[in-house]
């Protein structure tokens, strides 16, 4: 009898190692399957990050071309209104501001009356009162000041004009040398002198030249 439940009692410590074994073992996979189960979850997660991210970067891009739209809107506004003074007004004539137009004159023995405007959309000074008149490239071609006329300053504009005679012999002889050409500037030193064609071939001897002036009858030149 004794013997017979000694046996049974190792039968039933056997069954009852079994099924510790068996809940071991299926605790483990349950561990294992939580483990990928997790594994599965976390490039979702990182995607989900990556998402947000790029809102967020694009948010700063937003605001960068919103500031770069208002920027050049200054500039804009900057350069119209630089561009809405008008240039010209109230400086010095330099030659090439003006435009010439010569005529052959016949008082007092012939000479040349030289007109002088403004060009389009220019408004300026004559400050020096005489201009620098020369035939040729010799000295003896410079024309001396009669200091006749003058106005100090002129300001040419639009339709005004400023005039000035050049007679291109002041002494009593036939000798001379002939140009077809006068050189023409406001100043001595004016780095844009104009060459003007004559209506005629000029006899050229001791030639001399007035002052500018708003009057025609001022401009006709007179030896003294």
């Amino acid at each position: 009898m004794r013997s017979h439940l000694a046996a049974r009692s190792a039968r039933l410590i056997l069954a009852a190692a079994a099924v510790t074994a068996l809940a071991a073992t299926t605790t483990a996979c349950g561990s294992d399957d939580a483990v990928d189960a997790a594994g599965s979850a976390a490039p979702s997660a990182v995607e989900s990050s990556g998402g947000s991210d790029a809102t967020s970067t694009g948010s700063p891009s937003s605001e960068a071309t919103s500031t770069e739209a208002s920027s050049g809107e200054g500039s804009t506004s900057k350069t119209e209104s630089g561009g809405g003074e008008k240039s010209g007004y109230g400086q010095s004539c330099g030659t090439n501001d003006l435009a010439f137009t010569v005529t052959s004159e016949s008082q007092a023995g012939g000479y040349y009356l030289v007109t002088a405007k403004a060009k389009s959309g220019i408004t300026c000074y004559l400050d020096v009162n005489t201009p620098s008149v020369q035939f040729g490239s010799e000295a003896d071609g410079l024309a001396s000041p009669v200091g006749q006329g003058g106005e100090d300053p002129i300001k040419l504009t639009g339709s005004t004009a400023a005039y000035t005679g050049i007679s291109p012999k002041s002494v009593n002889s036939d000798d001379g040398i002939e140009f077809e050409n006068v050189i023409i500037s406001l100043t001595n030193d004016d780095p844009d002198p104009a060459e003007l064609k004559l209506p005629d071939t000029a006899n050229v001897n001791k030639p001399i030249v007035t002052n500018w002036s708003t009057d025609i009858s001022g401009a006709v030149p007179i030896v003294i």
